[in-house]
């Protein structure tokens, strides 16, 4: 691997995971919480959303190790959701809206695929829609304090939400046993594979 596609692998997650946590804080602003538009992540500029963590360790760590998987993530947008007009329901939305423009993103680079471009450019579309659909089912697994939790949460009664919401506390060591494992390699990439023939990319 020369170092062009080294460094594609890393430009697209950083900037596909800051367009995933601006997601999150534009519809919650929509759905009435003002708390990312004034902590000024309501930005496309990358230096409010680097988590030192997500953002560069963790990602090239995975590198480093040859992971099948390569993750990373933005710092959070924060939310209010007793902010939200209708708090229950629209944290369903604010959760979801980080995936979708994953799926989005993933959905355009597919399409720009069937233009002739250069190999090379032809290697940073398909690594856009591979990293992008990665994000979007990671993101979705109902594991706190990732984005399906947000949908579970909403669809749960209070109670069992209250309790399920507990689970928080251990969601990061959860997902790194499961990525130290390699268990989710057989939960992501059935999903991925699946929706990246529905894009048309094999």
């Amino acid at each position: 691997m020369d170092i062009y596609h080294l460094l594609a692998i890393p430009f697209i997650l950083f900037f596909s995971v800051i367009l995933h946590e601006c997601a999150h804080g534009w519809v919650a602003y929509r759905l009435g919480d003002s708390t990312a538009k004034l902590a000024g992540r309501l930005t496309l500029n990358p230096l409010p959303h680097i988590d030192p963590i997500g953002t560069i360790v963790v990602p090239a760590l995975l590198l480093f190790m040859r992971s099948p998987i390569v993750l990373g993530w933005a710092k959070p947008v924060p939310v209010n959701f007793m902010a939200l007009r209708n708090p229950k329901q629209d944290m369903i939305w604010v959760g979801l809206s980080g995936p979708l423009v994953n799926l989005a993103l993933a959905a355009v680079a597919a399409l720009l695929l069937r233009l002739p471009f250069s190999s090379n450019m032809n290697y940073v579309l398909q690594t856009g829609v591979v990293i992008n659909l990665v994000l979007a089912v990671f993101n979705l697994l109902p594991i706190p304090p990732l984005d399906g939790s947000r949908f579970v949460m909403g669809i749960l009664p209070y109670s069992l939400a209250r309790s399920y919401a507990q689970i928080e506390r251990y969601g990061m060591i959860i997902i790194f046993l499961l990525l130290y494992f390699r268990i989710l390699d057989y939960i992501l990439w059935p999903v991925v594979r699946l929706l990246g023939r529905l894009l048309g990319v094999s």
